[in-house]
């Protein structure tokens, strides 16, 4: 089992230039801020870095300039998903080739099916490398819900699959999954506003949203939360900062949760709300409700 699965992960944004190509400069100095701030890894190409709107050339581009930022630090763990099983191979041996440590293996875009097929597409894309590949399962959306029975079916065909991301927000998922596989998988939560309640239930890491604005306020609570799991933390010092972040948190859980993630940075000073076509950045009332969590959160930020 590899050792890349704990602590606090990115699933890092992409910052677009005026003319609508990436901003490879930024996002090296982005995955750079978030190894200084104590992340263990690095998650490009997610549902939050738009990866459904990126070229195959831009993907592959992005991948060779995360590697290069991390510089050995961390690992590169990319999102790998497409509209059909050839491209998603495709890419996972394009990771392995730009140097990726580890790999997010995403159901296709767009089909939804039953599980003799997503078994079928799954399957092709962790055994086309050796890399070390955690699954994600977000039924909410990728309308695919892979049940904690059928995890135990592919980790048994596939000795490379060493981790879940559970999006399901449900954390009872995690404590099904651990009766039935143990240790044999390690969980990472998926959706920010159930991370303490997620580690309490036993999860090693966090595929965090709004670690792309906060970064050393993710891993202060991501560490204090292990901490009071093992009986030595500070439960009252948790809970204040879980307070404080969890209006944040919340944005991370909705349709607009890319535009609001990078609403966040743009004003915390970590990027630019930019999106990409057919996303919008926010307007009118909506950008206005979001803007006062968003102030309201940086107003009081802990220390």
């Amino acid at each position: 089992m590899s050792t890349i699965w704990n602590g606090v992960i990115p699933a890092i944004t992409t910052k677009f230039n005026a003319d609508g190509s990436v901003d490879h400069s930024f996002f090296a100095e982005h995955c750079r801020w978030m190894l200084d701030a104590g992340c263990t890894g690095i998650v490009p190409l997610g549902s939050l870095g738009e990866g459904a709107t990126l070229t195959f050339d831009e993907k592959a581009a992005l991948l060779r300039t995360a590697v290069e930022a991390a510089a050995g630090r961390a690992t590169i763990i990319p999102g790998i998903a497409a509209l059909s099983t050839a491209e998603a191979v495709r890419l996972a041996r394009t990771a392995v080739e730009s140097g990726c440590g580890g790999l997010m293996v995403l159901p296709p875009y767009i089909y939804s099916t039953d599980w003799r097929e997503m078994k079928a597409h799954v399957s092709a894309v962790i055994s086309a490398t050796g890399l070390p590949v955690m699954l994600y399962n977000n039924p909410l959306a990728y309308k695919t819900d892979f049940l904690p029975e059928q995890i135990v079916e592919l980790c048994h065909d596939h000795a490379n699959l060493e981790a879940v991301k559970e999006s399901s927000s449900d954390v009872r998922r995690i404590t099904a999954i651990k009766a039935l596989l143990g240790d044999r998988l390690s969980i990472l939560v998926g959706v920010d506003d159930a991370i303490v309640e997620g580690i309490m239930a036993g999860a090693t890491g966090w595929i965090a949203g709004l670690v792309n604005a906060f970064p050393a306020e993710s891993v202060e609570l991501f560490n204090l939360a292990l901490a009071v799991r093992a009986g030595q933390g500070d439960r009252a010092r948790l809970d204040a900062l879980y307070a404080w972040f969890l209006p944040l948190l919340r944005l991370d859980v909705v349709p607009k949760f890319v535009q609001l993630i990078k609403l966040t940075q743009e004003l915390a000073g970590m990027g630019s709300a930019a999106v990409r076509a057919p996303r919008l950045e926010l307007a009118g009332a909506e950008r206005e409700a979001a803007v006062a969590v968003i102030e309201h959160a940086l107003a009081n930020r802990p220390r």
